[in-house]
């Protein structure tokens, strides 16, 4: 029994082994898939594949002046504050840690007189007014 001439479009596929194409001849040889072995994922120049598809090298000083110009255009549309206004902001959250630390003292101290207990009361406020304030830098830092 004769199966017929094998046309160029009539390979195997290499994943099942069985014949494409419009002639209806199945190839004869065993498939890589029986053997276990899977199609290469990388193109082969030896085959001609791929050959085209090799990226060309970039030039140095056009890519460091591509990168140059995008850290100007984006310091530009986001730019920098000034010194003063850092400043600023570094006082402003010194303060927003400092008034609550002092204030919780301050109410501590006046608690621990009027109760007459020592340095407890003026220790855990101290404490309570310190995380609020840093609680209260934090939220601010985030707002900003």
């Amino acid at each position: 029994m004769s199966e017929g001439p094998v046309h160029a479009n009539d390979r195997a596929s290499p994943l099942t082994g069985e014949a494409s194409g419009s002639g209806a001849a199945r190839d004869t040889s065993p498939s890589r898939a029986a053997w276990g072995v899977a199609p290469s994922p990388r193109p082969s120049p030896a085959r001609g594949e791929g050959v085209h598809a090799q990226p060309t090298p970039e030039d140095p000083q056009q890519a460091a002046a591509r990168r140059a110009q995008a850290r100007e255009q984006a310091g530009q549309r986001d730019p920098e504050p000034s010194l003063a206004r850092r400043f600023g902001q570094i006082g402003v959250l010194g303060w927003l840690i400092v008034l609550p630390t002092l204030a919780g003292l301050w109410l501590g101290h006046r608690l621990d007189r009027w109760l007459g207990s020592g340095i407890t009361l003026a220790a855990a406020l101290l404490m309570a007014g310190a995380g609020l304030g840093l609680w209260l830098a934090l939220r601010w830092m985030h707002e900003q």
